[in-house]
């Protein structure tokens, strides 16, 4: 990626406070990223030209690729594909499967966002089902990731052992954690623990040689760091861990305790985004209610995917 300018896509019209807060946030991302990033939102055009007046910066910060039409919050996933296909979403997924733009991110619609994914840019040949992953804060400022996170609530075993690969390579290239320790989120820690699916997945996790298993975890050990970088589970289970965190943090922020690195982990504006793993490109999926600060760290996000080269590194894992 060193040799060619990096274009990161963005859904101008996603998110309750589209374009606004999508285009003030990639305002802040232009300012911060490297050089060799070019953003390129998607959406109305007068209305983003109109922001960027507003804010007096040069109409050339961003490449704008105009749109007509907007999947909303309410709209059918499946359906505002066909029904749509001058939304700003829909138009976006074209230009990443053509190779126009290197990642695309978004904070509207999730289901359309993973219906793009998995219909347009599709998911990478061998992968059986792509996941979407969480970072999560552990104690000692540093980061763990968790997935799956919603997309797949029930996952069989090999699915499981899947997601432990794919967690350990966006776990190492992207989060630089060297050799993650994997880890499958159980009822307790000894083997014999669990249901029909996490035994099963146990077995052939321990006996994995593309990742670095080191047992069960349970909930008590998640935000520790002791024992894992890397927590499998299936999104049933991970949505609820994710949606607790957050939770958590508003509850924090609303007894007024002092500031905290620990629980500002848990502040989706510092997260950016949900990263979907085992597709053909860097796709990320932001909060619905995503603020300027928020966007920017999704589009951070995105480029730090597209640069570490994890979409790559994945197919070859799989193949």
């Amino acid at each position: 990626m060193a040799d060619k300018m990096i274009r990161i896509g963005v859904d101008a019209m996603g998110g309750d406070f589209a374009p606004e807060a999508v285009v003030l946030g990639a305002i802040e991302a232009a300012r911060i990223l490297a050089a060799d990033v070019r953003l390129v939102l998607f959406g109305d055009e007068a209305a983003i030209r109109a922001l960027m007046t507003r804010e007096g910066v040069a109409q050339d910060m961003f490449e704008i690729v105009p749109t007509t039409e907007v999947i909303t919050m309410s709209d059918h996933p499946a359906q505002a594909f066909t029904k749509k296909p001058d939304s700003s979403l829909t138009v976006g997924f074209g230009h990443l499967k053509a190779g126009r733009i290197d990642g695309f991110a978004s904070a509207g619609n999730t289901g359309a966002m993973l219906v793009g994914s998995m219909h347009t840019v599709r998911a990478i040949e061998g992968v059986i089902r792509p996941t979407i992953s969480s970072q999560i804060p552990v104690v000692g400022g540093r980061t763990a990731l968790l997935l799956d996170v919603g997309l797949n609530v029930d996952c069989k075993p090999d699915v499981l052992d899947q997601y432990g690969m794919l967690g350990s390579i966006y776990a190492e290239k992207v989060l630089g954690i060297e050799n993650p320790r994997v880890a499958l989120l159980n009822i307790g820690e000894e083997k014999e623990k669990g249901n029909l699916a996490t035994r099963a997945a146990y077995e052939i996790m321990d006996g994995s040689t593309r990742y670095n298993f080191v047992g069960n975890v349970e909930g008590k050990h998640l935000f520790t760091g002791r024992v894992a970088d890397v927590i499998v589970c299936d999104g049933f289970v991970g949505n609820i861990v994710l949606k607790q965190a957050e939770s958590m943090y508003e509850i924090v922020r609303q007894l007024e305790v002092p500031d905290s690195e620990f629980f500002d982990g848990m502040n989706y504006e510092n997260v950016g985004g949900t990263p979907v793993l085992g597709v053909n490109a860097a796709v990320t999926v932001g909060h619905g209610r995503s603020t300027p600060r928020a966007i920017c760290n999704m589009i951070a996000q995105t480029e730090r995917a597209v640069r570490s080269g994890v979409v790559q590194q994945i197919k070859e894992m799989v193949s």
